[in-house]
Order: C-alpha cells, then sequence, then structure tokens
C-alpha cells in the first residue's frame, strides 16, 4: 500500500515541475514583452528600436515590435501550457539570437552596478535558455492545456477500444 501511495505522489509531482517551471519562465517572458510594447519610461517600442538601431539591426522597429509580441504571446501560451513546445521552441530562438546579439560581447554576469556604458551579460539568457530547454524535454506538465488535451485524446481512445470489444 505504501509504495502504491509513493507511486501515486510521485506520479502528480512529476507533473508538478514542469507547470511550475511553465508559469515561471511565462510570467517573465510576458514581462519582457510588455515592456518591449507598452510605453514605459526607457523602454516600449520606441525604446527598443532605438536600441536595435544602435546595434546597426535592419529595420529596428519591426524587429522590437515582433519580439515584443513573440515575448508576451508566448509567455501566455507557456503560462497556460498551450502548444508548449512550440511556444518553448521559438522562445528558445529569439533568447538565443538576442543573447548572442547583444549579451554575449559583455561577458556572463549582469551589470548590477547599472555603470554607464557597460552592458549586461548572458547569465539571465543562459537561465532562460535552459529552462525552455528543459519544458522541450519534459512538456508541459500535468496542469496544463496541453496535458488536458493528451488526457482527452487518452479517454478517448480508451472509449474507442472498448467500443470495439
Amino acid at each position: 500500500m505504501r509504495s502504491r501511495a509513493r507511486t501515486i505522489r510521485s506520479s502528480c509531482m512529476r507533473g508538478l515541475g514542469p507547470s511550475l517551471l511553465r508559469l515561471a519562465v511565462g510570467t517573465v517572458f510576458v514581462a519582457h514583452g510588455l515592456s518591449k510594447l507598452l510605453p514605459v519610461p526607457g523602454g516600449g517600442v520606441r525604446g527598443t528600436a532605438a536600441l536595435f538601431e544602435s546595434l546597426a539591426f535592419q529595420a529596428p522597429y519591426a524587429v522590437a515590435m515582433t519580439l515584443g509580441w513573440v515575448e508576451a504571446a508566448g509567455g501566455v501560451a507557456l503560462v497556460l501550457g498551450a502548444y508548449t513546445g512550440w511556444t518553448a521552441f521559438a522562445l528558445l530562438l529569439t533568447t538565443a539570437v538576442t543573447s548572442w546579439q547583444l549579451h554575449l560581447p559583455h561577458g556572463l554576469f549582469l551589470n548590477w552596478s547599472l555603470e554607464p556604458g557597460v552592458g549586461h551579460g548572458y547569465e539571465f539568457d543562459l537561465l532562460l535558455i535552459g529552462a525552455l530547454l528543459s519544458l522541450l524535454a519534459t512538456g508541459a506538465g500535468s496542469l496544463s492545456v496541453d496535458g488536458a488535451r493528451q488526457r482527452a485524446a487518452e479517454l478517448e481512445s480508451a472509449g474507442r477500444a472498448r467500443l470495439r470489444r
């Protein structure tokens, strides 16, 4: 009896880990996406486009809008656990490219002192990339739209199998 209870608890917790990771990472992406889209001090589309323009990006306004929408919509999809694999892949690509273009030249560490002229390193991006790779490997977890769709498909399949007997 104890081993069965332990197995049930273990399977519940296994689905909870990816769900918690997904909620945390999704919230971060929603916040960063909205800060690129909404008129916030030092940010918004204009501020983000100005940053990309200073880095010689082609069509900086379009890049800022696209990146903001991908991060905001992708973050919402992660929070819901909808199309988690595709969403994590899209966010992984955008994070890897922005890390390579913006943060890699500044080394690993963030600029905690906010020293002028010193950019942020890639340590935060490295954490996000690791989390997104983890979600690609594990899936959305049990508390998600993807999990609900999978359970519904399994129930439907089991029902069809019973009807065939």
